[in-house]
């Protein structure tokens, strides 16, 4: 009677235990499907940078440019929309992009002191007159 756990005052004593049920085991791993090479010359489809739609503003220096973004925000008093413009300094390889070309420029790890930005794609090409 030792062996046996006593109930505590006004408690009525436990249920016996129950036998332990048996885990299933999980079944095996599929084996990883192979990984498709990514095209040379094509970026990821899924990337966590962020991209920007801007104007080429200036094209001087070499393989750089600098991209005026323009975004709207509407003022919190006024309820007016407000023009606030930004300029980066954005990476462009092959100088191929010129004065008033709208391009779409990512994030990128950083390439010189102010240059934290890549061109990625040329979205509309400057009218020349």
């Amino acid at each position: 009677m030792a062996d046996t756990p006593k109930a505590a005052p006004g408690k009525s004593p436990a249920a016996p235990a129950k036998a332990a049920t048996p885990i299933k085991a999980a079944a095996p791993a599929k084996a990883a499907a192979p990984a498709t090479p990514v095209a040379t010359g094509d970026h990821k489809t899924h990337s966590f940078r962020r991209r920007l739609l801007g104007k080429v503003v200036s094209d001087k220096m070499q393989k750089t440019v600098v991209v005026e973004v323009v975004r709207r925000s509407r003022d919190t008093v006024y309820k007016k929309y407000v023009r606030h413009s930004n300029r980066y300094k954005a990476h462009d390889e092959k100088d191929e992009f010129k004065v008033g070309d709208r391009v779409e420029i990512m994030e990128h790890r950083p390439l010189s002191k102010d240059k934290r930005w890549k061109v990625v794609r040329l979205v509309a090409r400057a009218v020349e007159e």
